[in-house]
């Protein structure tokens, strides 16, 4: 496995059911990364479709398969570009499956091996597509790649700190973060992101989109974050690629020694799992009673 590597982040501004636009823009910045010997590239949340369909129909029609055209296009696009270690991509799009009554925000990771990871998100917040898909049933999962371990979580599901914790306990060295954070949601890259990524000791890939579509601004921002918690690269409000070459070996090193014998944390090891069963439990519904006027 190679242990440094050079990563990015393709901040991009996907137009509305535009999927040759938007895929010729996934094109056109993957292979500016490949120039950069990048050995894996994210994009954001439904980058081939864009976010802010109004039904679940017209989400459905622009939907695709997985494996489909996209994961067929990306794979030939990998082998042509073939490195000693890679590259590989993850992009957020809509899947479709027989059921017209259902559509998956979903990410796939991609390399020269073909399609190597398909994640459904699961945790979906009221706001654009996600109003009418489909809550995500593959569960958080790790691919071992020629880079080292990579993990997929989207958007919302950052704020559910039992998602990314599943995929560090599952040894993730990467978690890829495809998003797509309007205007309001300003404190997941200013708070959330570092912190997850600190507290689970892994690096963190949160490509974010830009621009605007259906009354939102999004605002950008996308991030690399260390298993420090530091910031090591961020994008601005436009479009682009933000690179940074990460240490893989960082993220294998779970117990932070200060002093040794006197000052050692470990966000891993020092769990009390016993002390947790209250967190998988199903909480009881409570009924909703109008006040009176």
């Amino acid at each position: 496995m190679t242990r440094t590597v050079s990563v990015a982040v393709a901040q991009m501004d996907p137009k509305l059911g535009a999927y040759e636009h938007n895929f010729s823009r996934i094109v056109e910045l993957f292979e500016a990364a490949i120039d950069q010997n990048t050995a894996l590239t994210v994009f954001p949340e439904c980058t081939t479709t864009g976010y802010g369909f109004a039904d679940l129909s017209a989400a459905y029609a622009v939907a695709e398969p997985v494996p489909g055209p996209t994961t067929m296009a990306l794979t030939a696009l990998c082998r042509r570009h073939r490195m000693d270690a890679g590259p590989y991509v993850v992009v957020g799009l809509l899947e479709r499956v027989k059921n017209p009554d259902i559509v998956y925000n979903s990410a796939v990771l991609v390399g020269p091996e073909g399609l190597i990871g398909h994640y459904r998100k699961a945790h979906l917040p009221l706001l654009g597509v996600d109003r009418f898909t489909t809550p995500g049933d593959t569960g958080f999962q790790v691919w071992e790649t020629a880079i080292g371990r990579i993990g997929i979580a989207i958007c919302y599901d950052l704020r559910f700190p039992e998602a990314l914790r599943t995929l560090a306990l599952a040894d993730a060295d990467i978690v890829a973060l495809p998003t797509n954070w309007p205007d309001g949601s300003q404190n997941a890259p200013q708070f959330v992101t570092r912190t997850r990524a600190l507290e689970n000791r892994v690096f963190l890939l949160a490509c974010n989109r830009c621009g605007r579509e259906g009354g939102f601004w999004f605002f950008g921002h996308s991030q690399i974050s260390d298993p420090q918690g530091n910031i090591l690269a961020e994008a601005g409000a436009d479009a682009g690629l933000s690179y940074a070459h990460i240490d893989l070996s960082a993220a294998r090193e779970k117990r932070i020694v200060i002093r040794p014998g006197e000052f050692e944390l470990d966000t891993i090891g020092d769990r009390r799992p016993d002390l947790y069963h209250s967190i998988i439990v199903e909480p009881p519904k409570q009924a909703y009673k109008e006040e009176e006027a």
